[in-house]
């Protein structure tokens, strides 16, 4: 019996591989990509990275922080023809999640746009005044001797 089941295949086993005279043959990398792994949970550790992404909350100024950024940006106004370079922070609310970043820029200001409350950098990028958490530079160091 077992001698039958040897012999079953002897008549096909050592004929050439069978090659398509129509379909060209898949190159060995092609091939192989067949048998990759398949990743059924595409973007899945994105997502996961990405709540985990911590944010933080915008901090409503108290009175007496207010005050001193409108008498800094008074003075800023007062001297933009000298085109100060301030330190400013400001809350960047994120794009993707509740929440945002304190960010910190060191550049020279061009103008205040009171219309669309902005302070407009000579480089063209413009920063909302109600976002600015602090500011500083040397225009505002005698202001703070006061």
């Amino acid at each position: 019996m077992k001698l039958q089941e040897d012999q079953k295949y002897d008549d096909i086993i050592y004929l050439p591989h069978h090659i398509s005279k129509r379909h060209p043959q898949m190159p060995l990398l092609n091939r192989a990509a067949q048998f990759s792994p398949f990743a059924a949970l595409t973007g899945h550790e994105d997502a996961i990275l990405e709540a985990a992404r911590q944010t933080d909350s915008f901090v409503e100024l108290d009175e007496d922080r207010k005050e001193r950024l409108d008498e800094q940006l008074q003075l800023l106004k007062e001297n933009l023809d000298l085109k100060p370079v301030c330190e400013i922070t400001y809350f960047q609310p994120d794009e993707k999640k509740k929440g945002g970043t304190y960010v910190t820029v060191c550049k020279p200001v061009k103008k205040i746009d009171e219309y669309q409350r902005q302070i407009i950098f000579t480089d063209g990028t413009a920063l909302p005044i109600e976002h600015v958490f602090s500011m500083g530079g040397d225009l505002f160091r005698t202001m703070d001797m006061l």
